[in-house]
Order: C-alpha cells, then sequence, then structure tokens
C-alpha cells in the first residue's frame, strides 16, 4: 500500500496526500479534500513511513496528556477524544496520570523534552508539569484561567456559564436557601463554579452557604450530613461541583430521611454515568469531554505548526432531571 493508492482511492495528487498525512494542508488544500484523503487513507489501511519522516523532522509523534488521576470518567473520555485527532495525523498520545489525582508526581521520562512533541494538561493536574518540565515543551492548557495560563494556547469548557444555568433553575423554582457542597480540590475550574454561583445570586436576596468536600462519594456524605445537621435554617436545594459529590448529597439525604427532591433538590456538574444510575437521575451540566480532548489536540498541532490559537471556551448544557423540584411549602 502506497500513497498513489490512496491519492487514487481519494481522487487528488500525490503530493496533495503528503501535505495532509504530514499535517502541512492548511492553506493549501481544502478542508473537503483533506478530510478525503484521511477517509481513503484509514479505509486502505495506510500507514506513513513514520520513522524516516521523524528523522528529517526531528520530532518524536508523541504528545503527553496530563491529568489527575482516572477515577474520573470524564478524563477518560477527554482522553478518548484526544487520541482520536491524534491518530488522524500520526501522533501518538501517552496518558499521564498523577498518581494522587492532583498535586507533584515522578517524572515518567529520562528526559520529556527528547521524548515528546508537546503537551496537553488539565489545570487539576499542573503541579506535575513541573516535575516533567511540561511548561518547557509546547504547552496546551486544559480548564486554565486564560489570563494566567503557562501553555500556548488555552481550551476550556464555559463552566461559568453552566453553574449560572444551574442556579438560575433553582431560583426559578422558587429556591432561595442553597448550599454549595464545593470540591476540596485547589483548582481554576472549581474557583470558577464559586464564583458563577456567587455572581449569580448577588443582589436576589438569595442565601448561600459553603462547605467543601473532597471528590469522593462518601466525602461529600460525610460533609453534607455535617451541613443539614448543623442547626440553623435548612437549605432547600444542595449546589454541588461534581456528580460524584452529588450522589454523596443524595446519600446523605436518605440518611437524615429528607426526600429527594421534595424536601432537598439536588444538582450536579459533568453527567457522568453516576449521573442517571443514580436514583432519581441528576439534574447536572453535561460537559462534552471527547470535544474537550478533540479541542485540545488540534490547539496543540496548532501550535505545534508554529500559531497560537485564542482561547476557546466550548458551551456546556443543562439537564433537568428528577433530583430538582420546587422547594417544600413552609
Amino acid at each position: 500500500m502506497t500513497s498513489r493508492d490512496v491519492a487514487r482511492a481519494a481522487g487528488v495528487s500525490q503530493a496533495a496526500v503528503s501535505l495532509v498525512l504530514g499535517d502541512k494542508w492548511r492553506g493549501r488544500v481544502a478542508e473537503a479534500t483533506a478530510q478525503r484523503v484521511r477517509t481513503a487513507a484509514r479505509d486502505l489501511g495506510y500507514r506513513p513511513n513514520l520513522a524516516a519522516r521523524n528523522l528529517r523532522l526531528g520530532r518524536t509523534r508523541t504528545a503527553l496528556l496530563v491529568v489527575p488521576a482516572l477515577t474520573n470518567e470524564f478524563f477518560a473520555r477527554v482522553y478518548t477524544g484526544a487520541s482520536r485527532v491524534a491518530a488522524e495525523h500520526g501522533l501518538g498520545v501517552v496518558l499521564y496520570p498523577s498518581p494522587e489525582g492532583v498535586g507533584p508526581a515522578r517524572d515518567p521520562f529520562d528526559s520529556a523534552r527528547a521524548a515528546l512533541d508537546g503537551v496537553i494538561a488539565s489545570s487539576m493536574a499542573s503541579d506535575a508539569l513541573a516535575t516533567i518540565h511540561g511548561d518547557e515543551l509546547p504547552l496546551v492548557m486544559l480548564d486554565s484561567d486564560p489570563a494566567g495560563s503557562p501553555g500556548a494556547a488555552v481550551v476550556n469548557l464555559d463552566i461559568a456559564d453552566g453553574m449560572r444555568q444551574v442556579t438560575e433553575h433553582l431560583l426559578t423554582l422558587g429556591h432561595r436557601n442553597l448550599l454549595h457542597l464545593a470540591s476540596a480540590v485547589p483548582s481554576w475550574t472549581f474557583d470558577e463554579r464559586a464564583r458563577a454561583l456567587t455572581d449569580t445570586t448577588r443582589g436576589t436576596g438569595v442565601s448561600v452557604r459553603k462547605v467543601a468536600a473532597p471528590l469522593t462519594v462518601e466525602a461529600a456524605r460525610m460533609a453534607t450530613e455535617t451541613a443539614l445537621t448543623s442547626g440553623g435554617p435548612r437549605p432547600t436545594a444542595l449546589v454541588t461541583d461534581d456528580d460524584m459529590l452529588a450522589a454523596g448529597a443524595c446519600k446523605a439525604a436518605r440518611r437524615l430521611g429528607l426526600r429527594v427532591p421534595e424536601d432537598l433538590s439536588v444538582t450536579g456538574f459533568d453527567d457522568l454515568t453516576l449521573a442517571s444510575a443514580v436514583e432519581p437521575e441528576l439534574t447536572t451540566v453535561r460537559l462534552p469531554a471527547e470535544n474537550f480532548g478533540e479541542h485540545g489536540m488540534r490547539a496543540l498541532l496548532s501550535v505545534l505548526d508554529g500559531q497560537r490559537p485564542p482561547p476557546v471556551a466550548l458551551p456546556v448544557t443543562l439537564v433537568v432531571r428528577g433530583s430538582t423540584a420546587p422547594p417544600p411549602p413552609h
């Protein structure tokens, strides 16, 4: 199987095939033509001689994806999206989860700068970048403050809008006393949730109390039980930073004899499989995780091509299910 076969199947010249499979087609080959070449190459099982080309380019054709420990399916979906785009361009993706979830981790390379072309990193695992000197390589940050990112490009989800949608949903239902069960992980993405909740409730007369918990169901259950039994007016709705936290909150409510949503509404964030596995199913914010990974990898490819793509914030969607309802009558 040769590039001539691909060219014949796609109805283009060998030069066009070389440009597309070498990721040098932008501005020289139409998008539709490039897609036709990639499809033909995939259908024919064609693989270019990457070893020879890498020697010419001085590149390893390998990217590193730095994420928290894979206890959360969200980052597995991000990897799926990133690796799909990478495969279309002849890149391999090494997944580097921080063993402790966040914070520093052991350097998996003798020299990351020699072993890698570039890095895509979640802000939740950004401390690991110092260990591998990832900030000295072409770097794309995910879920990171655009104003203070070390990366050459930033790809975000519109987290603030997601929290606004959740909060406005609860306000429309009539809730005026909220408990924010926040993630205890120090990260821009969780700070952004808190800011959006504060901004959306400012001037509305709504009461918001905040407690924090690690991202586990059990930690969330304990934090919620403590908050709901600590005296004072009981909240009518619980806003959480993550579906895992929301699941723990629902367990706490049941143990305290409270019904969800009749006595207490609960919202999540992420729309993990867990969100539709619990009963009642969670009202939550759906994050396009695979699309997120795809955009991250495309941004890295652009950086490797000498471009500096502008910051991107992908839209998110509120999914209303059975865990929210109007507050109970006084």
